[in-house]
């Protein structure tokens, strides 16, 4: 099948499915998961992982829209098997990009999760004042702050998270990323819960999106040869974070 919306979630499933994703994204671009990170998870789609993408509109209240995209996924899961679309066996992935990786976190530590795993891409914990624009030259007695601020996040996770498996990816080039914070965070619970890869990339990485490139009808010129050099360099990145996620989604399979 194609993308389809149900229940208010963006699903994508392929003819065999032998596990979940529950895909959150990045703050600005969450409100449409299937579009802003459709190359990643059509790519995760076509390895056997049936695609559960949730969208959400970013507020401070973080604590709020975890709950809401956790009882939507629930939800739209349980319809999916209840259709017969999906198994009610298949194991349940969690993935997530910088604030919705935020919120992958918070659902571990808020809910008794029946998780496999989650992988945990560019975390992002910043205050309110440092991560939404002029909210750093407001007076203070009108600065908001995130729920739960990003200590109390912290601290959430130290005290409740449980989700036993979960891999860190960090790109090279990511000057807003706090996978370090995390890492630690996790090791405090148990260090044999985390591992941590660091690749190429951004941190818009994973929104690397396909385009074509038009080749001449009949003749291979030197722009055609440059037009392909593009493309191959632009998803370079991308496809080093598919591979690091498949590989560690199964790794007898993804060798």
């Amino acid at each position: 099948m194609d993308w389809q919306e149900i229940s208010s979630n963006w699903v994508y499933i392929p003819r065999q499915p032998r596990a979940v994703v529950h895909f959150l994204g990045g703050a600005f671009v969450a409100a449409a998961p299937h579009i802003t990170y459709r190359l990643l998870l059509e790519d995760l789609a076509q390895q056997g992982y049936a695609i559960v993408a949730t969208p959400f509109i970013n507020t401070f209240d973080h604590r709020s829209i975890a709950s809401d995209v956790y009882n939507s996924f629930e939800d739209t899961l349980e319809l999916l098997q209840d259709r017969r679309y999906l198994p009610k066996d298949l194991p349940v992935y969690g993935v997530g990009h910088s604030m919705g990786c935020k919120l992958q976190l918070m659902i571990g530590s808020m809910y008794d999760v029946n998780r496999e795993g989650n992988i945990l891409i560019s975390f992002n914990n910043f205050s309110a004042r440092d991560a939404v624009p002029l909210m750093g030259q407001m007076p203070a007695e009108f600065n908001l702050e995130f729920l739960p601020s990003p200590q109390e996040t912290l601290d959430l996770i130290a005290d409740y998270y449980d989700v036993r498996r979960n891999l860190i990816v960090k790109f090279s080039n990511d000057t807003i990323d706090q996978s370090y914070t995390l890492g630690q965070t996790l090791k405090g619970i148990d260090p044999k819960m985390v591992s941590t890869q660091i690749i190429n990339g951004s941190h818009l990485t994973p929104l690397g999106q396909d385009f074509q490139v038009q080749l001449t009808p009949q003749f291979f010129t030197p722009f055609d040869a440059i037009g392909q050099w593009i493309k191959q360099e632009v998803h370079r990145d991308l496809h080093q974070l598919k591979r690091e996620m498949l590989l560690w989604l199964d790794p007898v399979v993804s060798r």
